[in-house]
């Protein structure tokens, strides 16, 4: 990682992911585009991780894409906000489905865990959606969010329409769209775009990743594959893939852990 992210790992598996350009309240440039990736691609692969919060330092979780790429913009330089190379080209799917941009919010639907976003002060056009590629969003009431590309003349692009879609009716979404508008984070609950309002977002956060740290590991990782299945497969197929998740757990050590410990009343040592 580089200087964009903060990471801190706690001994029982859980990490806190923080972005860390607080005196541009965390805006995304490219170096930021890097990182998060970098950050994200290395708790796909990591088989000790149990869960992860993601958070920003400062006064907010994030305000967007930062100035200086909007300036480019302006001048006609567009392909410079993602870097250089391929990774300029938005056509170019260089991870996937995805491009640059759309993996930096769909990485979190990647790393095999619960990702918590905790999101405080603000969460403006790609800063709303890095939160939406979580698993859970914790929002402090007064924060304010919006899908504000409309305001810059674009349409969101970091993976927001996929996202939105699952949370929020189509009206709701085309709205949001349509207008930029600003809203709170108690409004954001009712919408749908947040799963509810926390007073410290960061500690409600860590206290939910430790909580879920302490269940089996292999039934964590198997139901987040089955809800990030769930979007693009028909009943029959979501049916089936439950009942092979169901039965490589039935009977497995930490299965059977987890039925001991209750039965025992103890807490789980889990593998």
């Amino acid at each position: 990682m580089n200087d964009r992210i903060e990471s801190i790992r706690h001994a029982d598996g859980v990490v806190e992911l923080h972005l860390a350009r607080a005196d541009k309240m965390n805006a995304l440039d490219p170096a930021m585009f890097e990182a998060l990736i970098d950050a994200g691609s290395r708790l796909r692969d990591d088989a000790v991780v149990r869960a992860v919060v993601l958070a920003g330092r400062g006064k907010a979780f994030c305000a967007g894409l930062d100035m200086q790429s909007f300036q480019r913009m302006g001048q006609g330089g567009a392909g410079e906000v993602l870097g250089s190379g391929a990774a300029a080209d938005i056509l170019a799917r260089t991870h996937g489905i995805a491009n640059v941009a759309q993996q930096v919010a769909l990485v979190w639907r990647e790393v095999p865990v619960p990702v918590i976003a905790a999101v405080h002060g603000v969460a403006f056009g790609g800063g709303l959606q890095v939160a939406l590629g979580a698993d859970v969003r914790l929002v402090a009431p007064d924060t304010k969010l919006s899908v504000m590309e409309i305001k810059w003349g674009l349409v969101p692009d970091m993976g927001g329409m996929v996202l939105m879609r699952e949370l929020a009716r189509t009206d709701v979404v085309r709205e949001l769209t349509f207008t930029g508008r600003i809203f709170s984070g108690e409004e954001a609950v009712t919408l749908g775009f947040a799963t509810r309002l926390a007073a410290d977002p960061l500690a409600d956060a860590l206290r939910m990743a430790h909580e879920i740290a302490q269940k089996s590991p292999d039934a964590i990782r198997a139901a987040k594959r089955l809800l990030n299945a769930a979007m693009g497969h028909s009943a029959a197929e979501l049916l089936l893939a439950e009942s092979v998740e169901q039965k490589t757990l039935i009977g497995s050590p930490n299965q059977t852990e987890a039925v001991r410990a209750n039965l025992e009343g103890r807490t789980p040592r889990f593998a």
